[in-house]
């Protein structure tokens, strides 16, 4: 057989190629072998029927939690991102420079999902929910930072930080978290990834001055303290200069990062997210995230076109991770992720993160996730890429 996988009948979405429309898709060692209007079914071992349905890209989120059994916040990344459409996740700081090691033994290298990281200043990482992992200024260790990165930079893509003071950042901690991620991720020639509510300083203002071109802002739509919104509700001018020297605004729905106010406050002046990110983890799997399928369908409400959203968890985010040749399209010679989609018409419940809740007409919905060029069946054993 000439192909190993035929996605045929479906309606191809593939934002970095431009294209939407018929198209039948072909996998062969792992591979996007073909693309075109018609493929032989006749050639192809295994054929999947998308008659009626959206062929879209291997989805990518940069904001997961899954390092289980280690992190509080971890979950199972097959079962939870990849069995629903993320076939690329990136895990948002879970581990640092003590955890690491671990987790790329025990859940990394075991997954099928494709999992990146963004390491943590806080050497332990985010292991328990009762200490903060900047309890104590200490615990930000930029030297060992730096050395574990140097030891995985083949999967450590930036440093992460958390600022939420109290129940994350001690007093005597206080911004010390952001500036010494600052210093590592300056040391290593990477970005950092801030998580900024409620930090200790007057205003996300402080945040932002220590941002650069490719640091990523996530969160970007909480309603809590240090958010996007000054004192008269307007997206606040420190947000658009950021945006205009090349932060990146990413959506980390979480528990309790996504305010449906804020959002359509800012959308109404023009801030869009760059990135469309879940945030996905133990506390917010059974609601109000449940996926990342979920957070798209919410933008789409937003009146985001579907190639719009499809574009935040396929090119852009490839691009981030610098891998927008092998992932994020289905262009010939790209690895062979690729989700077919039903966009079901209906009325929706969509709650945010604070409980409020709007009504949506349509939700999309992964029924087949193909991962390196196989369908994802669980228990078929580790992909490859």
């Amino acid at each position: 057989m000439k192909y190993d996988l035929l996605i045929q009948g479906g309606t191809l979405v593939d934002p970095p190629q431009g294209v939407h429309g018929a198209r039948d898709v072909a996998f062969a060692g792992g591979v996007v072998a073909a693309v075109a209007e018609h493929l032989p079914a006749a050639e192809a071992r295994e054929v999947i029927d998308a008659t009626g349905h959206f062929v879209t890209p291997g989805l990518i989120d940069i904001h997961v939690h899954v390092y289980p059994g280690v992190s509080h916040f971890g979950i199972d990344p097959d079962a939870t991102c990849l069995a629903r459409g993320a076939t690329t996740v990136v895990d948002a700081g879970s581990a640092g420079a003590d955890t690491f090691p671990g987790f790329r033994k025990y859940v990394i290298e075991v997954s099928q999902t494709r999992i990146l990281a963004q390491l943590n200043i806080a050497s332990q990482g985010m292991v328990s929910r009762d200490v903060g992992e900047f309890a104590l200024p200490e615990y930000a260790n930029v030297d060992a930072c730096c050395r574990m990165i140097e030891q995985h930079r083949d999967l450590i893509l930036g440093v992460k930080v958390r600022l939420t003071k109290d129940a994350i950042v001690g007093k005597s901690a206080g911004m010390i978290p952001l500036h010494r991620a600052r210093e590592a991720a300056d040391a290593a020639g990477l970005p950092i990834m801030v998580h900024p509510q409620a930090a200790w300083c007057d205003s996300l203002d402080d945040i932002l001055q220590v941002m650069k071109s490719g640091d990523i802002l996530t969160h970007c739509f909480h309603g809590l303290a240090c958010g996007i919104l000054d004192d008269h509700g307007k997206v606040r001018a420190s947000v658009h200069e950021a945006i205009s020297r090349g932060v990146i605004f990413d959506v980390g729905h979480g528990a309790g990062s996504f305010n449906w106010k804020v959002v359509e406050t800012a959308m109404a002046e023009g801030v869009l997210p760059k990135t469309i990110s879940s945030d996905l983890h133990i506390y917010n799997v059974n609601g109000p995230v449940y996926d990342l399928a979920n957070v798209l369908t919410k933008f789409l409400h937003l009146g985001l076109s579907l190639d719009e959203v499809l574009a935040r968890v396929t090119s852009v985010p490839a691009q981030t991770v610098l891998l927008q040749d092998q992932i994020g399209t289905l262009a010939p010679g790209a690895w062979g992720d690729a989700v077919v989609f039903e966009l079901r018409q209906g009325s929706f419940n969509l709650q945010d993160s604070d409980g409020q809740v709007r009504t949506g007409t349509q939700s999309l919905e992964p029924l087949t996730v193909v991962k390196a060029g196989r369908v994802y069946r669980p228990g078929s054993g580790r992909g490859t890429s």
